[in-house]
């Protein structure tokens, strides 16, 4: 099937996507009344996020398509973008925004953080099997399936994905043997369902007052973290020279390099020292992914640098230089959505949705008995459905100062991930069976 996107060269597909950004910051700044009041209900995050998703689904740009020639072969195609996005921009990203945080605050945000992502992680965990009960007395062959076709299967590639990351999911799919054939519909689904989640999570934070009051949450230790920063920064706000820009793009893009370094050789280590490591459907296999050390090199080195004068540039703007990268990045993630793919397999994306609905449940009746600030719900949610790509964005978005928070969870849950989802697919199979 030939799906050949209206543009299929990445330097034009920026070109819309940068012009789509400017677009959404120049609208949402605007002093128009019209504008304004869309902006008050539709959070600019969320703009840049779905603009790009309607630009797919529309077949002006795509993530991956494919070609048919005369002969009758299928050529495979990809945009770089979100790659570029990911492993660049990323990385620089956590670096700028890490550069003022103060650690100590972060720690003095206390356990709540931690237990609304653990919540996360148990609503992923009983999600899958009762959704699959759920479905089964509605349409008993959406969740059947025998041996390598077994739908349960499929659900623990998504378990992977949604309590770690990718190296999680492609653990799951070597240790449960779904079909390869068939794995591209559940990538569909992981795909469908955790951005329409995202989407409703960026509404969210539009509304955070709202839902913390609702929630009756204490945030006191989040705004302290927040006046921290920002009274730091307007201390040593300055008129950034051409000098400022080039050095602070030098910090970040150098501790990227390293990074990708440092995360090439620790996962080629690790790989060709430990058998368990570099087996994909081992336990220990997500040690193995470069993306996850390259993340974790990244915030490592930026908290060291928090730690010397290289700090003195945010006051030249390396939080915003951050801001920036990370909008690049969620404009690349919403064009990996195509909203008319929603349609493609109603029942496998219905079990998704109903899955995600327990996470979002769960996570709102724990954030309400321990009165946990919505920041901390949509964190943690995020941390564990998203990973590192995901969780540092939805964090920003409330300041960037919090970034560190999502990437710290992020990471944890890489190392939860595959247990994880072990755990999930053998409740599945029993439940199925």
């Amino acid at each position: 099937m030939d799906n050949t996107p209206l543009i299929t060269q990445d330097t034009i597909s920026f070109g819309i996507i940068m012009f789509t950004l400017g677009f959404v910051f120049y609208t949402s700044a605007s002093e128009n009344k019209n504008w304004k009041k869309f902006y008050k209900f539709v959070p600019a995050l969320l703009m840049a996020y779905l603009l790009p998703a309607i630009f797919t689904s529309a077949g002006i740009i795509a993530p991956e398509w494919e070609t048919v020639n005369k002969a009758g072969e299928i050529t495979k195609h990809s945009s770089k973008l979100y790659y570029i996005a990911s492993r660049f921009l990323l990385p620089a990203a956590l670096v700028l925004m890490t550069l003022s945080i103060d650690l100590k605050a972060v720690f003095n945000l206390g356990p709540k953080a931690l237990i609304m992502f653990l919540t996360g992680t148990v609503g992923i965990i009983i999600g899958g099997p009762i959704a699959i009960l759920l479905i089964s007395h509605i349409s008993p062959e959406t969740v059947g399936g025998a041996g390598p076709d077994a739908v349960w299967r499929g659900l623990a590639t998504l378990a992977g994905s949604w309590i770690g990351g990718g190296a999680n999911q492609a653990a799951m799919l070597e240790i449960y043997e779904y079909n390869p054939k068939k794995y591209g519909g559940m990538v569909l689904v992981d795909i469908v369902v955790a951005n329409l989640w995202m989407a409703i999570i960026l509404i969210g934070i539009g509304k955070t007052k709202k839902i913390d009051k609702w929630l009756k949450a204490d945030t006191s230790a989040i705004e302290k973290l927040k006046e921290k920063v920002v009274s730091f920064s307007s201390k040593i706000t300055r008129n950034p020279t051409l000098s400022d820009m080039i050095i602070i793009l030098a910090i970040a893009f150098t501790v990227v390099g390293i990074s990708h370094f440092g995360a090439n050789e620790i996962s080629a280590y690790l790989k060709n020292t430990f058998e368990a490591v570099n087996n994909k459907s081992s336990a220990l296999s997500s040690f193995g992914s470069q993306f996850f050390w390259m993340i974790s090199i990244a915030t490592f080195l930026g908290i060291i640098l928090s730690f010397t004068k290289f700090k003195l540039y945010e006051g030249a703007g390396a939080s915003k230089i951050g801001s920036v990268f990370i909008y690049i990045l969620v404009a690349t993630i919403g064009m990996k959505m195509d909203l008319s793919k929603l349609l493609d397999n109603p029942g496998i994306i219905f079990i998704g949705l109903v899955w995600m609905t327990i996470h979002a449940v769960l996570l709102i009746i724990v954030a309400k008995l321990i009165k946990a600030p919505f920041f901390f719900l949509a964190v943690g949610s995020q941390a564990n459905v998203g990973g590192a790509a995901s969780a540092p964005v939805v964090a920003a978005a409330f300041h960037p100062s919090l970034a560190t928070v999502g990437v710290l969870l992020a990471v944890f849950g890489y190392v939860v991930g595959t247990y994880g989802a072990m755990l999930t697919a053998e409740l599945m199979r029993i439940v199925a069976s």
